[in-house]
């Protein structure tokens, strides 16, 4: 029998593999290698390939010299070598190869200068990303652009009804925008909300399970795709340009109290003509309140170009007396340079200021729209090629060392399975029942009666 000691170190996967083994030939290289990283294994088999071709197991016996103690060693050892590259962790030897990697922390990007509205000095040319916020925003945006392709499936398979109106294109506007605020900071939006509604802080399965109307969703199933809502994040609205009083309004309230906190106050460009929202302009401008006018200019409303829709397409300046500024809404990067600067702008009491994001969107403006009436699919497919938010980040990271494409498309797997996983429990999760239609009116009022479609028929109000 072979003698037994030990050559891994304690608690090694190894070592149990090792006890009992009696040194060989090859013994004390192959233990020295398999003492490091679990990468290591894969030089050890490079090696003995290379040293010894394809060898059977008794021709490696015969070449170490040894009985048939080494025969035995042998097929543990690479055995316990697939064990440790398939790993106690269940890691691919991919994940293995990036932890192995030496990244850059950081790095400096030069980015599209902004174009300035009664403004001396914009937001900065350069801007320096972290290997850490890189990942973040992309991990972010692959899971928004991911939600929104579920959605579509999710809708053409008549689980998902009514309004639904995606945002996929749109990824660097929501991540860009939250980058460059804090949580106590408050957003107000339309009706294509879904991504804000992730960026504020809410899961995909709260945001599918409202679509598909379950109890799970964060409206308890009863607002759908356009009335979200989560901490300091007021909606999804449905009518348009109905949010930027209201988003004016929050203004007022983070002046009134006080508090250090601005408002973003988001439309789009077929709502930038609206009276109300320069009745918005002029109150804010008045009493200097803290909010971001954001126009998300996606160039269409609805199925209207911008220029068939504004004498003047500059929204940026649309404002007049209010400061502003035209941002590359495709660049992440952009955006959140652009938000931080506007925030510091309100924050040190001068009023609000507007902000012009000059964005895309792949889908038509809702579900029931094919979005290629009025545009050409050869124009989509430019955008997609050559302005798409997640490539260009992408591109960014790839080409400073910031992470490997093999890390990335980690990345993209995992956004992939959480998505399905969500869209499991957004068909599975029960619907809310009938006798909670009137429930959550108020957020803490004792319960009451609502009268429903005729006074003979009453809901009770529970908050």
């Amino acid at each position: 029998m072979c003698s037994h000691s030990t050559f891994a170190g304690e608690g090694h996967p190894l070592d149990a593999v090792l006890v009992g083994l009696r040194p060989c030939g090859a013994h004390d290289f192959i233990t020295t290698r398999l003492r490091r990283a679990p990468i290591e294994a894969w030089h050890l088999l490079g090696h003995l390939k290379e040293t010894w071709g394809h060898p059977s197991p008794a021709s490696w016996a015969v070449r170490s010299r040894h009985c048939c103690h080494c025969l035995c060693f042998m097929r543990k050892m690479l055995a316990a070598v697939s064990r440790v590259l398939s790993g106690a962790s269940q890691k691919p030897a991919s994940r293995v190869l990036i932890a192995s990697r030496n990244f850059a922390n950081d790095a400096t990007f030069e980015i599209k200068k902004c174009d300035l509205h009664r403004l001396e000095e914009g937001p900065p040319v350069t801007t320096v990303l972290t290997r850490e916020d890189g990942l973040k925003y992309y991990r972010m945006m692959q899971t928004v652009r991911r939600m929104e392709l579920k959605a579509d499936q999710l809708y053409k398979q008549k689980i998902i009804r009514g309004f639904c109106h995606l945002c996929d294109g749109q990824e660097a506007c929501c991540v860009g925008l939250e980058a460059g605020i804090n949580p106590t900071d408050h957003l107000i939006t339309a009706y294509r909300a879904h991504g804000f509604t992730f960026t504020r802080g809410l899961s995909v399965r709260e945001i599918l399970a409202e679509l598909t109307g379950r109890k799970g969703g964060c409206a308890k199933g009863k607002g759908g795709s356009m009335h979200m809502y989560a901490k300091n994040f007021y909606g999804g609205n449905g009518i348009v340009g109905a949010q930027v009083p209201l988003g004016a309004g929050i203004a007022l309230a983070c002046k009134y109290n006080g508090k250090d906190e601005v408002c973003l106050t988001l439309y789009g460009d077929g709502a930038a003509n609206q009276g109300q929202i320069f009745e918005a302009y002029n109150m804010a401008a008045l009493w200097k309140l803290p909010c971001i006018f954001i126009c998300e200019n996606n160039r269409y409303g609805m199925g209207t170009s911008v220029e068939r829709a504004a004498a003047s397409t500059d929204y940026y300046k649309r404002g007049d007396f209010i400061p502003g500024l035209r941002v590359d809404g495709m660049d992440i990067l952009c955006v959140r340079e652009a938000t931080r600067f506007a925030a510091a702008y309100c924050r040190s009491g001068k009023g609000p200021i507007l902000m012009e994001l000059q964005t895309y969107r792949y889908h038509g403006h809702s579900m029931s729209d094919p979005g290629v009436s009025y545009r050409t699919r050869e124009e989509i497919q430019e955008v997609r090629s050559k302005s798409d938010p997640i490539m260009l980040l992408k591109d960014r990271m790839v080409n400073s060392n910031l992470a490997s494409v093999e890390e990335l498309k980690e990345i993209d797997v995992e956004v992939r399975k959480e998505i399905e996983d969500a869209a499991q429990f957004a068909t599975a999760d029960p619907e809310p029942p009938l006798e909670e239609l009137g429930y959550h009116i108020y957020s803490s009022d004792p319960p009451f009666e609502v009268r429903g479609a005729n006074q003979w028929i009453k809901f009770k109000s529970v908050s």
